[in-house]
């Protein structure tokens, strides 16, 4: 990797700024999924196992550069206590004379949580003078949110231009699956792409269809390909005005020698309900009253003949309605096989975005998985081939 990582470090008796995605689901001032909390567990006892002193650097929801109570990183206090094992040290800013006084003052075995960066305006415009008050307040800079690198700000990028600095274990690891998906991975490559629009993956496609031998898509993006091909797609969720643009990048695909796989049968039903009435019929069956909410048998029995034949697997997005039963049977069955084949060493997988983590975890099928990352934006523009300015700036880093 063209970057440092923690292990690079002599971090004894260093402040390690330590940008962490602990930006977490609260219900009634409690922590309703522990998972980002969970994840960046390691990185912070390496630090502190090492005789370093971590000083966390965080954002927590959208609070525009105004102070909001509700987005306070002070709700945190108690579940990050409980995961880490340490004293946790609360400040109530992330610049300024308490925050220099606190980080000046922190013992060794204890953590020290700073306030939420996005109550400065400045942190989201990445000015170079917050950027400076923040990194006066360590030696080290260590960035550990993978899932914020996307984002050129105060505390993913400037930081990193005044202080040497690294990936953390978390972020190391995650950019470390993605290079080996992506960047020189084992031949063939299968992509799997779903979702409900097109429009909103082009870039995606476009990056993927030069870099995969294979690219199964799914849900309703599938339809607006069904749709370019000429089949009656019926009242399925479909982007009729990108059927243009889906016929080019199958045109693509087929000049660059990348099989494109959509559904060859399908499963339709006149309802968007759970355990709707269904049936499944071939791809250019759909009634003019019908939706296609799933792939059919056929066609995941031909993904999972892709899948066997494949040493690395790319996976964003389901291939049916997944959140209903039984518009879930093509994502659940192809993720476990996919899940199967990692767990037997036939191949690596990574997989990553919102709904794509939420339907692995419905089929249990992430555990399998060689790596499942929880980084939404930041996945998909590694995915699309950009560059991403948390990730860049660690390169140049003295």
């Amino acid at each position: 990797m063209q970057w440092k990582t923690l292990h690079d470090f002599d971090v004894s008796n260093k402040r390690v700024l330590l940008r962490v995605d602990i930006n977490v689901p609260l219900e009634n001032g409690q922590v309703r999924d522990a998972t980002r909390i969970e994840k960046i567990v390691p990185t912070v006892r390496h630090i502190v196992e090492n005789g370093g002193k971590p000083i966390l650097l965080a954002h927590f929801g959208r609070p525009k550069g105004d102070f909001r109570r509700d987005l306070s990183l002070q709700h945190l206090h108690g579940a990050l206590e409980q995961a880490f094992g340490y004293d946790v040290v609360f400040v109530a800013n992330c610049i300024g004379p308490a925050a220099e006084t606190a980080c000046e003052l922190l013992k060794a075995g204890k953590v020290l949580l700073l306030e939420n960066t996005r109550f400065h305006p400045e942190e989201e415009q990445n000015d170079l003078d917050f950027a400076q008050k923040i990194a006066a307040l360590g030696d080290i800079y260590c960035n550990d949110a993978f899932s914020a690198a996307h984002r050129a700000h105060a505390s993913t990028e400037g930081v990193a231009r005044y202080l040497p600095s690294c990936a953390g274990l978390l972020m190391a690891a995650e950019l470390q699956a993605l290079e080996q998906a992506l960047g020189s991975p084992e031949r063939p490559v299968t992509a799997v792409v779903g979702g409900a629009k097109v429009s909103t993956k082009l870039e995606l496609l476009g990056n993927l269809i030069s870099k995969v031998d294979h690219l199964v898509i799914g849900g309703g993006m599938a339809n607006t390909f069904l749709a370019a091909q000429g089949h009656d797609v019926g009242a399925s969720l479909a982007e009729h005005d990108m059927t243009q643009t889906a016929l080019k990048i199958l045109s693509k695909a087929s000049d660059v020698g990348c099989e494109i796989i959509l559904p060859s049968d399908i499963v339709i039903a006149k309802e968007f309900k759970a355990h709707a009435p269904s049936e499944n019929v071939d791809a250019d069956q759909c009634p003019s009253d019908g939706m296609i909410l799933d792939a059919g048998p056929r066609s995941i029995e031909k993904i999972i003949k892709v899948f066997q034949r494949s040493r690395t697997v790319i996976w964003n997005g389901p291939l049916g309605a997944f959140e209903l039963a039984p518009f879930d049977a093509a994502t659940n069955a192809a993720a476990l096989e996919v899940a199967n084949l990692s767990a037997a060493q036939k191949l690596v997988s990574v997989a990553g975005g919102g709904d794509t983590v939420a339907a692995l975890n419905a089929a249990a099928a992430a555990e399998g998985f060689t790596y499942v990352s929880t980084a939404g934006g930041a996945f998909l523009e590694w995915m699309e081939g950009k560059d991403l300015p948390g990730v860049e700036v660690l390169k140049t880093s003295h």
